[in-house]
């Protein structure tokens, strides 16, 4: 690929040949002259491509906005010669980072660490580390891409809050759903035995009037747990509510993890997912989703929020549901109050609303302007 440079040089050359032989200048003949003997010698040596291997990590590959990820590089050169100075480009959150390599003999390897942008919460799929080599006069440079895509997610940023309280039983024996992890001591079913089940498990009541070997299946009972749902429709927030709205919806995720609480966390333009539990002990699978949720025009938003709770939660599971959003419509919130009774706790936060507006009742509503705002009163809500 020509560079700027190597265009300039090109232009001089179409100018100076030209005006130098109608103005019977020998001068400028030789200086277009030398642009074209110039432009000769960088093609001829990108043709002798040095061999060079790259390998590129991310660590962390998971950070906090404002926190430091860095890019470890792994350059070895397997050509017979040694290499010339190069760069390796890479292209990060729309930002073009370029790392120097220096001279390496054949066989010789170097490694460098280098960060990367992390300021902005964001999932950045980051492609393959270019390997550049140019001609030393920079006319001409030549990229190739080697390795993998890496994944960097940023995750936005947390405030320090009390988790919901969410009650229910912390027992070996307590209430089982068909989503109760499997492991546990609490009888819930019967199940066909599979290979690997423990012997001492298998129900031979069952088994004899069956005819097939049956086992308990054991799981460890129900545990509160916290569904938290993030408007992601167009019309209740601006840009910058809508950041502050995500914040919150991390710090909810955040405490319910730090309290042992079982979290999912759902966006209202999600599509819904039936492989496995939504149910995760880690915070990370929710941060990871936040750290991706946009607006967009066909979110359906609030409105979807029955179906959206029906696909996570199975009837008659517990689990406490917080909602936030923007300056949602009243009409909007009305189906939280006909939830409240199958959820020990609903609650709903309002970025940007006016305080004290449409209280529903037997939900509990926080309005707040900001983020940090949402934190104070919600730990005067629920000390920590």
């Amino acid at each position: 690929m020509i560079t700027r440079a190597g265009a300039g040089v090109v232009g001089a050359a179409a100018v100076l040949l030209p005006a130098g032989m109608w103005a019977d200048y020998p001068e400028l003949v030789m200086l277009g002259l030398a642009c074209v003997a110039a432009l000769l010698v960088g093609v001829v040596w990108l043709l002798a491509r040095p061999s060079l291997a790259a390998t590129r990590e991310i660590s962390p590959n998971r950070v906090a906005a404002g926190t430091s990820a860095y890019g470890v590089l792994t350059v070895t050169n397997t050509g017979r010669r040694r290499s010339p100075p190069s760069l390796v480009v890479e292209a990060v959150a729309g930002r073009r980072l370029a790392v120097p390599l220096p001279s390496l003999a054949a066989g010789a390897g170097f490694g460098t660490v280098y960060p990367l942008p992390a300021d902005r919460r964001g999932r950045y799929v980051i492609p393959p580390p270019a390997v550049g080599h140019a001609d030393p006069l920079r006319l001409f440079t030549v990229e190739r891409r080697q390795g993998g895509e890496s994944v960097l997610y940023v995750h936005p940023a947390v405030h320090p809050i009390a988790s919901m309280p969410l009650g229910g039983p912390r027992d070996l024996e307590g209430p089982t759903s068909v989503s109760s992890p499997q492991g546990g001591v609490a009888f819930h079913s019967l199940r066909d035995y599979l290979p690997g089940d423990d012997c001492r498990r298998i129900h031979w009541k069952s088994t004899a009037r069956t005819g097939t070997l049956m086992v308990r299946n054991n799981v460890v009972p129900d545990e509160p747990r916290h569904l938290v749902v993030l408007d992601t429709s167009v019309a209740p927030y601006d840009d910058d509510t809508f950041e502050e709205a995500v914040q919150v919806a991390a710090s909810m995720c955040v405490a319910a993890g730090h309290a042992g609480h079982p979290v999912a966390c759902r966006t209202t333009g999600d599509v819904p997912d039936e492989t496995g539990s939504p149910w995760d002990s880690r915070v990370s699978p929710a941060l990871d989703l936040l750290s991706g949720a946009v607006r967009t025009p066909g979110d359906p938003g609030l409105p979807a929020l029955a179906d959206l709770v029906r696909d996570v939660v199975a009837a008659g599971e517990g689990a406490a549901l917080t909602v936030v959003t923007g300056r949602a419509e009243p009409r909007h919130l009305e189906p939280l109050a006909a939830m409240r009774a199958d959820f020990p706790t609903v609650s709903v936060v309002r970025l940007g609303a006016t305080t004290g507006s449409s209280v529903l009742s037997g939900v509990l509503t926080v309005d707040a302007r900001t983020s940090t705002e949402f934190a104070v009163r919600w730990n005067q809500l629920f000390p920590r």
